[in-house]
């Protein structure tokens, strides 16, 4: 919380600092919220509603005018899981005047379900909201990732089925496309980055990045448990799993026990948002260990065990020796830091937090529960 200025006089609440865009804002209010689940500290409580609040926009929905020119499908459903989790885990709500978390959520929900696209590649959302925004000719796993989470997380908080049939809308979508093969080997699933509409969705960019698996892992497990276990949730869940394993826990690092960024940290090409994507992949593992244990479990914890010691070590650098890297992989701070390793370190040790739980939120709906 070092690098965020919003709470100070003549700042915008809400916003990162340069060279930081609007969406991972959302995603570190997102974190503090469950920091403040695990460790009870109050201390950041009224910063993170004040950002969340004063960025919900017009028509609360996270579509602040201010952010037309940059705000995606992606960008948006990142604030909405901040507010979905403050609801989950019973963040303190917002005063009565202003909208609560799981209507937020909602909002969001709705804006995104109208966006469906019939006009190319047979459905699912662009990347862009706005036709005059680059990469409205994008369809991306993010984009189709975050409703299809969006929308299982409110089937399993609500119980309301049209969020489970849009979930299910939308993972028959992305199964369909070159977004998500489950044939090429039906026990272990490629996520792949995005495709163009110019082309009808042909072909893939076929990137693997870690937050694209995790999206869609924790929408499975709340699919998986949302129905009670079904069989057909089971082998999607089984089968992303296999791959996130396969893909971003590479043998050489601790036999295969420590996450990697693999597109981006052997090269040292990563850009601003990517170090923060392992927080994503590392809380939502643990969310699928705890709605689907059979499943994810016992290898889940390994896993996340050692990332989390392999993260401790690398937060060893910088003004005060607290400053976190993004080779976890390595004994000693790499040099890199910023607001998305801080993150992706504080993420995968609270995810671990998580097989403490004992499930105990307000309104019987949190993780595990």
């Amino acid at each position: 919380m070092r690098s965020y200025t919003g709470n100070q006089t003549g700042q915008i609440p809400g916003y990162l600092p340069q060279p930081y865009y609007w969406w991972e804002a959302g995603s570190m209010f997102m974190t503090m919220v469950e920091y403040w689940y695990y460790t009870g500290d109050t201390t950041y409580n009224d910063v993170t509603s004040q950002a969340l609040l004063f960025q919900v926009g017009e028509n609360k929905d996270f579509m602040p005018a201010n952010q037309t020119r940059d705000e995606g499908n992606d960008d948006q459903v990142f604030w909405a899981f901040a507010a979905l989790s403050a609801a989950e885990l019973g963040f303190p709500n917002p005063p009565a005047n202003q909208p609560q978390w799981l209507a937020l959520a909602q909002a969001v929900f709705n804006t995104q379900a109208t966006r469906w696209d019939h006009s190319s590649c047979g459905g699912g959302l662009r990347w862009q909201i706005f036709t005059f925004n680059n990469g409205y000719d994008y369809k991306n796993a993010i984009s189709n990732g975050g409703f299809f989470q969006l929308s299982a997380r409110l089937a399993r908080y609500t119980g309301n089925a049209t969020y489970a049939d849009w979930a299910e809308r939308m993972w028959d979508w992305l199964a369909q496309s070159p977004l998500l093969d489950t044939k090429s080997s039906p026990t272990k699933y490629t996520v792949n980055d995005g495709t163009s509409t110019t082309t009808n969705c042909s072909t893939a960019d076929r990137l693997q990045w870690t937050y694209n698996y995790g999206t869609l892992v924790a929408g499975a497990a709340y699919m998986y448990n949302h129905t009670d276990g079904s069989p057909a949730w089971e082998t999607r869940l089984s089968g992303l799993l296999n791959g996130t394993y396969d893909v971003f826990f590479p043998k050489q690092y601790a036999d295969g026990t420590i996450m990697s960024e693999i597109t981006c940290e052997q090269g040292q090409t990563c850009d601003n948002d990517q170090p923060s994507f392992k927080a994503y992949l590392a809380r939502w593992m643990a969310v699928a260990a705890q709605l689907a244990p059979s499943i994810a479990a016992a290898a889940v914890a390994p896993r996340l065990r050692a990332s989390a010691l392999g993260a401790a070590k690398q937060c060893t650098g910088g003004d005060g020796g607290i400053m976190c890297g993004r080779r976890w992989y390595q004994d000693a701070w790499d040099g890199f830091q910023g607001v998305g390793e801080q993150m992706s370190a504080l993420s995968v040790v609270q995810a671990n937090m998580l097989f403490l739980d004992n499930g105990s939120t307000e309104g019987g709906r949190g993780y595990n529960e």
